[in-house]
């Protein structure tokens, strides 16, 4: 814990993935009166990329872009602002990291303590992973027989306490995306690991940074509301206090928006039962949380709620999955959609008898998006809508041999004279087949991981916390109840008239988040958004079950569509193969309201 006890802190979330922009941290550092600023980098995918990177060269296998895209310019500034700097960055390669980072402070002439928190790379104990018959969360199956990376999700209590030791900066390997904002908040204010409710309210606090100006306007439903400003869109900020609630604001100046509705969608995000949203420090109960603004571009949070965290860590390993090639052109004219539509089935017939005669089997996944005709909508597309003189054909095939897939490059190129007229081509030459990287996840006791706390490189003392081994969490769910409405005549309006929505990736399924614009909207909503009804939207996608939770804090619905990607983000042929789009593709599902509403609704 901190020595002096401070009244709030802020934190500002200045990364969302590898690739962010780096103009957020130099806009948080500048304009953003913060006191952490902190960075999440790491996906499934980036830890094989970076585990693949480390296998060839002993000082690869971290985020280059933190130590010398970012830090590099900056840390003589973070060091005069005395901002302390927590990040995911170090990747499978922690101490190549320190020692990166510890040359660009002395290049500056700067000296800042550097704390690392390792544990999480579980690869080179492979053999006793498997000794352990461990099996994949969802499907049971054993592990593949190759694995690329292996990494568990640790919490935030290891980087606490690399910032008790007194760090200036911490970096980690895999950690769960809130943990590096939840740590300052246990640092400052002296949270413990029983304090539920307080890690609840602190893990809700990094969910919504963790994923950068999604928070603050990016990607919003309204986006015309925000739209002028995306040229400086101002990163989140969070200004926190020692009873758990925060202030979600950004800096003064900046464009983008911080609206109850803006902070909802974010909360929504990638989740699962709300009621149950499982933190290696916590089990978070979400539906209780209140919204409500706090002045111009701030928002106060409170009312998470928390319980005793279960007794293992989620780890996500990633394997070698075969190969994935993406064909596309484009098709204009009378008739475009049908000529694409007509092309790749003869391509694909062709290219299937070239596989039999060539002893291979056939393609595996295939997809074929007639991109302009409301491909992502499938059956729910507008039966009304007009025919467009111009798409993109997008074929996506899947094999376990390279060359399966580059017959198949050379065909769609190669037919270009002998099919369809109207067909130009969207990059110059033939596509190329690329490596799948699949997802294996499994759980593992919380001993079985080995954490390791460093300062400078010396070891410092960390006892994790271990719940009891026997403990069952109990899950309870709000009773909402169904409010009739109105009496007198029906109209059907889209729901996007009555809520605003996001939607992710859950592994091979997704989420969609529904948030009502008014809390009088939310009885239509929940009439009409069964979750058969959204089961039914989907059904070119949902071939699971779909479950729908309540969030009466913030008026919201969550559907939970299982087996709805294709694989997942790493291994789909699907066109959105991280439901991005989902939230948006809902809002056109017609809604049943009274008509004494058209008016307020735009609907007469």
């Amino acid at each position: 814990m901190a020595s002096d006890a401070k009244k709030s802190i802020r934190i500002g979330g200045a990364s969302g993935y590898w690739g962010d922009s780096n103009a957020a941290p130099a806009q948080l550092v500048d304009k953003g009166n913060i006191d952490y600023l902190v960075f999440d980098y790491l996906a499934e995918v980036t830890m094989a990329i970076l585990a693949k990177l480390k296998s060839r060269k002993d000082d690869q296998g971290y985020a280059h872009d933190f130590v010398y895209g970012v830090m590099k310019p900056l840390i003589k500034k973070i060091a005069d602002k005395k901002i302390k700097v927590i990040a995911n960055a170090g990747g499978v390669n922690l101490e190549a990291c320190r020692k990166a980072l510890e040359q660009v402070a002395q290049e500056a002439g700067v000296t800042l303590k550097i704390g690392t928190v390792e544990g999480d790379n579980l690869l080179a104990r492979e053999d006793e992973l498997r000794a352990m018959d461990i099996k994949e969360m969802q499907s049971g199956a054993p592990p593949p027989a190759k694995l690329m990376s292996v990494n568990a999700y640790l919490g935030a209590f290891p980087i606490a306490a690399a910032l008790d030791a007194g760090a200036d900066i911490v970096l980690t390997g895999r950690c769960v995306d809130s943990a590096v904002s939840l740590a300052p908040l246990i640092h400052e204010f002296g949270w413990k690991p029983t304090d539920y409710d307080l890690l609840a309210q602190g893990s809700l606090c990094g969910h919504l940074l963790e994923c950068g100006a999604q928070v603050t306007g990016g990607n919003f439903t309204d986006w015309k509301d925000v739209e002028a400003g995306w040229e400086d869109v101002g990163w989140p900020v969070a200004e926190c206090f020692a009873d758990g609630s925060f202030i979600v604001t950004k800096p003064e100046g900046t464009g983008g928006a911080v609206t109850p509705l803006t902070v909802a969608e974010q909360m929504l995000y990638e989740i699962g039962d709300p009621a149950a949203y499982i933190l290696p420090d916590v089990v978070c109960d979400f539906t209780g949380v209140t919204m409500v603004p706090d002045g111009a571009d701030r928002v106060r949070v409170a009312g998470a709620k928390g319980r005793t965290p279960t007794r293992t860590y989620k780890v996500s390993a990633t394997y070698p999955g075969g190969f994935r090639l993406v064909s596309s052109s484009v098709i204009a004219g009378y008739d475009a959609p049908l000529k694409a539509r007509r092309v790749a089935a003869a391509v694909l017939n062709r290219v299937g008898k070239m596989l039999a005669d060539a002893g291979l089997a056939p393609f595996g996944d295939v997809a074929v998006d007639v991109i302009g005709d409301e491909a992502l909508y499938g059956a729910s597309a507008d039966p009304r809508r007009t025919p467009p003189r111009e798409v993109v054909l997008r074929v996506c095939v899947q094999h376990a041999r390279p060359e399966a897939c580059e017959l198949f490059a050379k065909e769609s190129v190669g037919t270009a004279l002998a099919m369809t007229t109207g067909r130009c081509a969207i990059d110059a030459g033939r596509p190329s087949a690329s490596p799948m990287v699949r997802l294996y996840s499994f759980l593992i006791d919380k001993a079985f991981v080995k954490i390791s706390v460093r300062l400078d490189g010396a070891e410092i003392p960390f006892a994790p916390f271990l719940p009891p081994k026997d403990h069952v969490d109990v899950v309870t769910h709000p009773t909402v109840a169904d409010t009739p409405l109105p009496a007198g005549r029906r109209i059907e309006v889209p729901l996007v008239r009555l809520a605003v929505a996001r939607s992710g990736d859950k592994g091979d399924g997704s989420n969609i988040g529904v948030i009502a614009r008014r809390p009088d909207y939310w009885p239509a909503i929940r009439a009409s958004l069964t979750a058969d009804a959204v089961k039914a939207y989907f059904a070119h996608y949902a071939k699971g079950e779909v479950q729908r939770f309540d969030l009466p804090g913030v008026h919201a619905v969550n559907f939970l569509l299982h087996n709805s990607l294709g694989g997942g983000g790493t291994s789909s042929v699907r066109l959105d193969t991280q439901a991005k789009t989902f939230g948006q593709l809902l809002l056109s599902i017609p809604v049943s309201v009274p008509e004494a509403w058209s008016n307020e609704l735009g609907a007469a």
